[in-house]
């Protein structure tokens, strides 16, 4: 089985599951999809890129044959949704092909059937860090391609942690510093998918009031569409007063969870709903055309938030998300 990023922070994820497709970039290299060897595509990406080092073109070449030679028709291939936390599962289906038509930023092209999905969160901390490589296109082992499949079929399949010194397939050495970002969002939102309700409702209090507003959390039970009060005064008299909604649940919200949100809104009102189970496409659909000013914040949205802001975290926060910052030679 092969993981095909979808673009840098998994941008085009939703082309590839509605077009049908796994593709990579890039608009200026052109159609190098006929070039007869890697050796050929690092020739032609030094001329396109001459101020990347000779170590960065190889690697990228490297990725690019896989796309174009060693994945096959037929082979397994796994692409990662971060909002919805999902693994999409498919087939290749198609010979590589060059078209700029459909997305100039990642124009080449394999089409492929999709055929289903597993969690992250049903994933073992193994297979999770695995998924985790840099690399936008790799090999799993064959230990994390056994769990996906088994979690795909209905079927649970608990790796030992060791498991993870597997890795992936050792084929393009690379510095495994150089998106240490991207790989500490994912464990971040690991983290906070791992909290209990009532912690993620402070969490979200703590970030609005490292934004600088003083947050009311409403009592457990019944709170007629709002988990919090957010506002300059502390008391909602103050405007813009944001009144949120938080769903720490594993299914994604649809359009009539927010149109119950908007209902009892005052249209002075902003309103922020956090899902950790992301949102529907007529959620989204919901939201934007409504009166009354509303965000809609994924768990990959609220985790990018939170590292944003970690320095203005109260103790509070801090407890909650304990995060160590870590300096490293860009």
């Amino acid at each position: 089985m092969w993981k095909v990023t979808a673009g840098r922070a998994n941008a085009f994820v939703r082309q590839f599951i509605d077009d049908g497709i796994v593709a990579i970039g890039w608009s200026e290299a052109g159609d190098y999809t006929k070039l007869p060897s890697k050796v050929a595509l690092v020739s032609h990406f030094a001329k396109i890129w001459p101020e990347n080092t000779r170590r960065q073109t190889e690697v990228g070449a490297g990725q690019v044959w896989r796309f174009l030679n060693e994945i096959e028709i037929g082979d397994d291939v796994l692409t990662y949704d971060p909002d919805e936390r999902l693994y999409h599962i498919g087939k290749i289906t198609g010979k590589p092909e060059y078209r700029p038509e459909s997305n100039e930023r990642q124009p080449v092209i394999r089409t492929t059937t999709w055929v289903g999905a597993v969690s992250r969160d049903d994933l073992s901390r193994a297979t999770r860090n695995t998924l985790g490589a840099i690399m936008t296109i790799f090999k799993l082992s064959a230990l994390a391609t056994a769990e996906i499949m088994a979690l795909y079929e209905g079927r649970r399949l608990s790796l030992p942690d060791q498991a993870e010194l597997e890795g992936v397939e050792p084929v393009d050495a690379v510095d495994p510093f150089d998106d240490i970002a991207s790989q500490a969002l994912e464990r971040v939102k690991d983290r906070i998918r791992n909290l209990e309700w009532d912690d993620m409702q402070e969490l979200v209090a703590a970030l609005l009031r490292a934004l600088g507003y003083r947050t009311i959390i409403s009592p457990a039970g019944a709170d007629r569409g709002k988990d919090i009060i957010a506002s300059k005064d502390g008391f909602g008299f103050e405007r813009p007063r944001i009144v949120v909604e938080v769903k720490h649940r594993k299914e994604a919200m649809g359009s009539q969870e927010i149109r119950s949100f908007l209902g009892g809104r005052h249209p002075d009102d902003r309103g922020l709903y956090v899902s950790t189970g992301g949102f529907s496409k007529d959620a989204h659909y919901e939201a934007e055309r409504a009166s009354t000013v509303t965000h809609l914040m994924s768990l990959d949205g609220i985790a990018r938030a939170l590292i944003e802001q970690y320095e203005n975290l109260d103790a509070e926060g801090r407890r909650l998300l304990p995060l160590t910052r870590l300096y490293w030679p860009v």
